[in-house]
């Protein structure tokens, strides 16, 4: 099976069209458009079914993707001790470097999930980590932050590391774009699932958007079966991702099909993450995936090696949360669900912390 692509171009251009003073006429161009109204509940049947969507934004290009990813590489092929200074652990590495044997992958820690995957067929079992994942993190984030919080430490300050003057403007101009690409994935989820448009964006207002990129040590750590991110699932609402230059991202589908993901280059990977499961009672749950070193991860490695190329595998990753102050809870339909009481309101900061607290260093979101 391969995942669709979804051109977002056309639901854009309906999009720019609207302004304050005519976002009645947008919302009836949608709903008597048929096309698009297609192309949205296209988006939401991928979501439920998959858990992962990818999509083609004009607004995020190739070019874009690979300048972020070679500043990246440049940061992560640095000493650890350089490293070690962006660390911020009393923050719960919410901001700057998480150092790799930090974060610890959640199928060795829930009992539950092991469950699971020892009922699982053989050939859809995940990959079983020896320890924590062997992968760096940078920690930055992306948007406004709200001036009164409850959760200071999921909305803490920037780390920016010394000798990168254009570190703040490639952070934040991919990050922008992998959250605008996001807002534009979530309003047409929530007109395909039969919620207002804005269901979802309204509740992402000034949450604390990370965008976390991996780095993983191809030279030391490029073992064929070598576990970098274990079997898990995002703790945030949608998490959305450039194409990596080394493959070996596995997600499950629904049905518990294992399945290897291959970007296009110029696309952008979408995954769902617990809090969209929460908002839909569980019609789309949160997607289950790891990154392991594979065969067509070796094959990238030799030819980066005869060109030279970094060896370290860097994953663009966005992580899009609901607001830390927002309450989670079914929306709209979705609380008329007969499981709606498994998603009882609770407050999203208070949520994350749960989460968080169950993988060893309340610092863990997901990854690719």
């Amino acid at each position: 099976m391969e995942l669709p692509v979804i051109d977002l171009a056309p639901y854009l251009e309906v999009s720019s069209k609207s302004s304050g003073n005519c976002r009645d006429e947008e919302e009836e161009e949608l709903e008597l458009d048929p096309e698009l109204k297609t192309l949205c509940c296209e988006v939401s049947r991928t979501l439920r079914e998959t858990g992962a969507l990818l999509v083609k934004d004009p607004r995020c290009s190739a070019n874009d993707n690979d300048r972020f990813i070679d500043m990246m590489e440049n940061y992560f092929e640095r000493p650890q001790d350089f490293k070690r200074r962006q660390e911020r652990p009393h923050l719960h590495y919410q901001v700057g470097v998480t150092p790799e044997g930090v974060e610890v992958p959640r199928s060795l820690v829930d009992e539950e999930m092991h469950e699971k995957l020892r009922a699982m067929p053989k050939e859809s079992q995940p990959s079983t980590p020896s320890g924590p994942d062997p992968k760096w993190r940078y920690m930055w984030r992306v948007g406004p932050r709200p001036s009164n919080t409850r959760f200071q430490e999921l909305n803490a300050e920037p780390v920016i590391p010394e000798g990168f003057p254009e570190w703040k403007d490639t952070m934040d101009s991919w990050g922008y774009k992998m959250i605008s690409a996001i807002e534009a994935v979530a309003q047409m989820a929530a007109i395909g699932f039969g919620l207002p448009k804005d269901a979802f964006t309204s509740l992402m207002k000034q949450g604390p958007h990370l965008l976390a990129p991996t780095g993983s040590d191809l030279r030391r750590y490029g073992k064929e079966g070598t576990v970098f991110a274990g079997y898990h699932y995002d703790l945030n609402f949608l998490t959305i991702h450039g194409r990596s230059r080394y493959p070996g991202l596995n997600i499950w589908l629904r049905n518990g099909q294992k399945m290897e993901v291959k970007v296009p280059i110029g696309c952008l990977l979408i995954q769902t993450g617990k809090q969209i499961e929460w908002l839909t009672a569980g019609d789309c749950i949160a997607g289950m995936h790891e990154v392991v070193v594979t065969n067509r991860t070796l094959d990238a490695i030799n030819r980066a090696s005869q060109q030279n190329r970094s060896l370290w595998r860097v994953s663009s990753t966005l992580f899009a949360h609901i607001a830390s102050d927002a309450v989670l809870k079914p929306l709209g339909h979705f609380a008329e669900s007969p499981i709606a009481r498994n998603y009882p309101p609770i407050c999203t900061g208070e949520f994350v912390e749960q989460e968080l607290s169950v993988i060893n260093l309340k610092g863990s979101n997901g990854e690719l």
